[in-house]
């Protein structure tokens, strides 16, 4: 953790979300060196590339959202699911959720997450590992940007209906990814997020947040 630390704090700088300011995040500020590092560091210890390093447009309409009431959280076990650097998971616990969980599969996001979590002043509890096809222990499961991939879409999606249908609410927020289901989702609102040209298309997305239906 001491290493993956460093790594973080030397390759990143404390920047704020456009659309969420209330919280500030140990982010990449230029997107090559961080990248090209993490070739690196992945080449030394087989982590992921540092998707954990930008808030992406689904985390941060979930953050938004919640932190002005839109997805009521307070008194609530979370989850924030493939939660990159914890931004919706630092947003729940701030608007008074019970407990608050992000699990992702890549050490370096732990480590972020903790330091996130930590510089803002809330409790996360940050677990490595792939929480798919674990039991319910949650009330609410927020899932930013995770339908990327058709891989990813056919291995997430059963499991969060799965939830769904034992009345978990389970909230996706998509910035129009290709693999997005067609059907089981209920649309609950949108935001428009602007974005950068280096990880984006476009500068600007506008994200929908679907309730997944059981």
């Amino acid at each position: 953790m001491r290493d993956a630390a460093a790594f973080i704090a030397a390759h990143t700088a404390l920047a704020r979300p456009a659309l969420v300011p209330e919280v500030e995040l140990y982010l990449a500020t230029e997107i090559t060196p961080i990248w090209q590092a993490s070739e690196d560091w992945l080449a030394e210890k087989n982590i992921e590339p540092p998707f954990w390093a930008f808030a992406w447009p689904g985390s941060q309409v979930l953050a938004r959202m919640i932190l002005d009431g839109a997805i009521p959280v307070a008194g609530r076990r979370v989850l924030d699911f493939a939660a990159g650097g914890g931004l919706a998971a630092i947003a729940a616990a701030r608007a008074g959720a019970r407990h608050v969980e992000a699990a992702e599969i890549d050490p370096l996001a732990i480590a972020a997450i903790a330091l996130n979590a930590a510089h803002n002043g809330v409790a996360v509890e940050a677990a490595v590992g792939d929480v798919v096809g674990a039991p319910r222990r949650w009330d609410t499961v927020l899932a930013g940007d995770v339908c990327y991939e058709a891989p990813m879409t056919g291995h997430i999606m059963p499991w969060l209906r799965g939830l769904a249908a034992q009345g978990v609410e389970v909230l996706v927020a998509d910035p129009g990814r290709a693999y997005l289901p067609k059907s089981g989702l209920e649309a609950i609102g949108s935001l428009t997020v602007p974005t950068t040209r280096e990880l984006e298309d476009r500068d600007q997305r506008t994200v929908t947040i679907f309730r997944v239906k059981g």
